[in-house]
C-alpha cells in the first residue's frame, strides 16, 4: 500500500483528507479510486490503514479502518551534517540517508566546499531537499520525515551540537593513520534514546581550523575503516554501522 504523511488538521476522528501533491499522486499518478486502501502517517508517528471513500476535484477522502503503532525508526537519533558537495550529491545523501534512518540533515558550509549557495536560492534548495526526504520516508515506510535544517558554518555547528550525547567528525587524516576505535567504541556504548551527530567534509575535506573548532566543542575525530570514502558515501557508511549495532546486534 502507498504511504502518505498527514498534518494533524488532515485528520478528523477516523476521517482523513488528503490534498495537494499527495492528492495528485493518488488520483492522477496512481489512479486510485474508492475502495482502495492507503497507509497514512500522523505527525506523532501513528499510522493508519484508510480506505478511500471519495475523490473530489481537489481532495481524497478516506476512512480509517485500522490504527497501527509501527516500530520503524532507529532507537537512536542520528543527525548528518554534510559539507556542501558538488552537483546533486546532497540530494543523494538525503534520499539514501532517509532510507537508512537519519532524523535530520544539516547542509554544512565548509571552508573547502567548492559549491557556494546563493542566499536568494537557499529556500528553494531546502524545499527541494525536504521533498526528497518526504518521498524517501514514504518509500522506506518511515513514520517520521527527517528535517532539513538551515545551512550552518563550523561555528554554528559547534553551538548546535551542545545537546547531543555523541559528536563525531569523519576525518580522512585519522583514517589514513589507521584509527578504528572511536566509532566502534561509541556504537558499543550508545543506548536507546541517545543522539549522535556526524560531521562530514565536502570533496576537499575539512580544514584544520574546522577540526579544531569542532573538537573544542566536544567532537571526536574518527575513521570509517581503512578505505577513503567519497563525501556522498561516508554518511551512508556511518548510518549503516549505527543500524547494524543498535538494530541487528541487539
Amino acid at each position: 500500500m502507498q504511504r502518505y504523511f498527514l498534518n494533524d488538521v488532515d485528520i478528523n476522528g477516523n476521517t482523513v483528507t488528503i490534498s495537494g501533491d499527495d492528492f495528485h499522486h493518488i488520483a492522477r499518478v496512481m489512479r486510485m479510486g474508492p475502495g482502495e486502501r492507503i497507509i497514512t502517517v500522523k505527525t506523532n508517528g501513528m499510522t493508519a490503514v484508510a480506505e478511500i471513500s471519495e475523490i473530489t476535484d481537489d481532495a481524497v477522502i478516506g476512512t480509517v479502518s485500522e490504527w497501527k503503532n509501527e516500530e520503524k525508526e532507529l532507537p537512536v537519533r542520528v543527525v548528518i551534517a554534510s559539507g556542501l558537495p558538488k552537483g546533486d550529491k546532497l540530494e543523494y545523501i538525503v534520499q539514501k540517508g532517509t532510507e537508512l534512518g537519519a532524523v535530520e540533515f544539516i547542509p554544512f558550509i565548509a571552508a573547502r566546499s567548492v559549491v557556494k549557495w546563493d542566499h536568494k536560492k537557499v529556500g528553494k534548495k531546502l524545499e527541494r531537499l525536504q521533498k526528497i526526504s518526504k518521498e524517501a520516508a514514504e518509500q522506506s515506510h518511515r513514520t517520521v520525515i527527517p528535517a532539513i535544517k538551515e545551512p550552518m558554518t563550523a561555528d554554528q555547528l559547534a553551538g548546535y551540537a551542545s545537546g547531543f550525547d555523541h559528536k563525531l567528525i569523519a576525518f580522512e587524516e585519522v583514517a589514513k593513520r589507521g584509527e578504528t576505535s572511536v566509532l566502534a567504541s561509541v556504537l558499543k556504548d550508545i543506548t536507546a534514546g541517545q543522539s549522535i551527530l556526524f560531521v562530514f567534509g565536502p570533496e576537499g575535506g575539512l580544514a584544520d581550523k574546522e577540526i579544531e573548532k569542532l573538537t573544542d566543542a566536544g567532537f571526536m575525530a574518527c575513521g570509517l575503516g581503512p578505505r577513503i570514502l567519497r563525501t556522498e558515501t561516508a554518511p551512508l557508511y556511518a548510518l549503516s554501522a549505527v543500524s547494524y549495532h543498535v538494530e541487528l546486534l541487539r
